[in-house]
């Protein structure tokens, strides 16, 4: 299969390397430093390049707040029956583009980032694919990410932005106000080191996903959930109710089992 991925950012390069061996692959990115190291593929920069090499599959993985914008620019460039594909962490008004490109699509969701996942050892990591796509798209990311061992989930685009409000708009909510509760430790613990880590790596990431996922219509919610355990701990501490705090820990213990 020709497939076009567009940007060479981690993910990009990522896919790149992973498809490469198996299928022609061609990589579209404006800035050419980006693509130094790219191999074993063809890196294109012009639109005259992407009719030339007429993919049969399009993989979108520049920065999130470009996704449509990227699509948009390279459609005029395909022909019809090319499938188009995205990995956003979030959907936001791309259910709506697809409904009206004019081309078949798949969407999916690695649930894993360069940041924190082993991008050589994938067997504990998690995708989402979406089930509105073509059928022939989604059997492709099947295959694939199959060939990952990923455990691979099937959601609708709603299902998939109350996951991801879940999943990230929690620990992203978590990790921003202990950053922000932070003061310098001469000693730190290992607790906080491990905290500090998650925190650098999160803050690592593009500012627009951070805000994306947080500005998700249904975070506000998982927040709140975040507030109320937050008062119910502030009250046990308060009142040094030993007894309720027992209570409080098993409960959450069983939570994590």
């Amino acid at each position: 299969m020709r497939i076009l991925i567009l940007g060479a950012g981690k993910m990009g390069s990522f896919f790149s390397d992973l498809l490469s061996f198996e299928h022609d692959v061609a990589v579209f990115e404006k800035d050419p430093k980006r693509m130094r190291f790219i191999y074993n593929a063809l890196r294109i920069q012009s639109g005259d390049e992407i009719i030339e090499f007429e993919p049969e599959l399009v993989i979108n993985c520049v920065t999130l707040n470009h996704t449509i914008e990227a699509f948009e620019a390279t459609l005029p460039f395909l022909k019809p029956h090319c499938i188009i594909a995205d990995i956003a962490s979030v959907k936001t008004n791309l259910k709506e583009f697809y409904a009206i490109c004019g081309f078949p699509f798949v969407s999916t969701h690695p649930m894993f980032g360069p940041t924190f996942a082993n991008l050589s050892n994938l067997v504990e990591e998690n995708t989402i694919i979406i089930s509105e796509g073509d059928h022939l798209g989604k059997i492709f990311f099947k295959d694939l990410y199959g060939k990952l061992k990923l455990k691979i989930f099937e959601y609708t685009f709603d299902e998939h932005d109350k996951t991801v409000a879940y999943s990230l708009g929690i620990p992203f909510a978590s990790t921003l106000v202990f950053t922000a509760t932070m003061e310098h430790q001469d000693a730190p613990g290992t607790t906080f080191k491990r905290h500090m880590n998650i925190a650098r790596g999160l803050f690592s990431e593009d500012d627009y996903l951070l805000t994306e996922i947080l500005f998700n219509p249904r975070t506000p919610d998982q927040i709140k959930r975040i507030q109320d355990k937050l008062s119910i701990l502030q009250e046990i501490i308060g009142a040094k109710d030993t007894e309720k705090m027992k209570a409080f820990l098993a409960e959450l213990r069983l939570k994590i089992k």
